[in-house]
């Protein structure tokens, strides 16, 4: 099974917060779209339960954007909310029961008849491998789920429900300040299975910009002069060609309302960044050179 979203996804996690009306919401889709990010990421939880509905009130402005569009979301966490007054704490729920309740939930306040990808959104204890796979099989017979993934798995995890259901994806979380997924085996396991990786933070939630830690300002330092020598101003590019030089082809994710800070993401598709001065990055997130 294969996956296609654009080589940069626009993530929605913050729309709550950026307080616009649904027609200003639905000229960033559009200017996300016209720029080749067609891919938008999103989970029930996002807003405390919010956002999906707020893009689904933008895109009923225009519904024939959902044919340019793929659309992802994520559901497995449960938040005490007043959106959710029958959870008692904040859990995770990987039960058929709550899959598919989450699923229909999407979307009818996306508006929308299907997802193009769903994902898991964080590993669950009590995970029954099977009876996720039944929920799936059944989301996937009806059209309403095309593709599935899973979010912040690690291998041994992935491989347990990969076993029971195709997965396409896992996203996790990689930048010069979080490297551990290089080593650990979740990007060899997803070059083998030719499972393009998702990046959530890509510039460490900002921290790559403005952490006045020793490891930071290395990472800076780093990104800076990678920059300058490709004749670039912009860090965020110089950190998004780090991600991107590695072969199992992550799609990062940029989780901005600010259409330049998509710009520079897209800007870093056009630069195959050399092995050595990846490897300086690496040495600057890590504080060491390679053994």
């Amino acid at each position: 099974m294969s996956m296609t979203l654009s080589n940069i996804v626009a993530g929605c996690w913050r729309m709550a917060e950026w307080g616009w009306t649904p027609a200003q919401r639905l000229a960033w889709i559009e200017a996300c779209i016209e720029r080749g990010a067609t891919s938008f990421d999103h989970a029930d939880i996002y807003g405390g339960y919010a956002v999906e509905a707020l893009f689904g009130e933008a895109l009923a402005l225009k519904p024939a954007l959902r044919e340019q569009m793929q659309l992802v979301s994520k559901c497995g966490i449960k938040l005490v909310s007043d959106a959710r007054p029958a959870h008692r704490i904040k859990s995770y729920d990987c039960s058929r029961e709550h899959i598919i309740a989450s699923v229909e939930n999407s979307l009818k306040v996306l508006r929308t008849d299907r997802l193009d990808l769903l994902l898991l959104h964080r590993p669950d204890a009590l995970l029954d491998a099977d009876e996720v796979a039944e929920a799936f099989d059944m989301l996937r017979r009806a059209g309403k789920v095309l593709s599935f993934g899973v979010s912040n798995y690690t291998p041994s995890q992935f491989e347990l429900l990969n076993a029971a259901t195709p997965l396409v994806t896992n996203q996790i979380e990689l930048h010069p300040l979080e490297r551990a997924p290089l080593h650990d085996g979740t990007l060899d396991q997803a070059q083998r299975l030719k499972a393009r990786p998702m990046i959530w933070s890509p510039l460490a939630g900002g921290r790559l910009f403005t952490d006045t830690g020793a490891a930071a300002t290395r990472v800076r330092e780093a990104l800076q002069a990678a920059a300058e020598a490709k004749g670039l101003t912009s860090v965020a590019t110089a950190a998004y060609a780090w991600l991107l030089r590695h072969p199992s082809r992550p799609i990062p994710i940029v989780g901005s309302q600010r259409l330049a800070a998509l710009d520079d993401a897209l800007a870093a598709l056009d630069w195959r960044m050399d092995a050595e001065t990846w490897w300086g990055i690496w040495q600057a997130g890590a504080g060491h050179e390679v053994a």
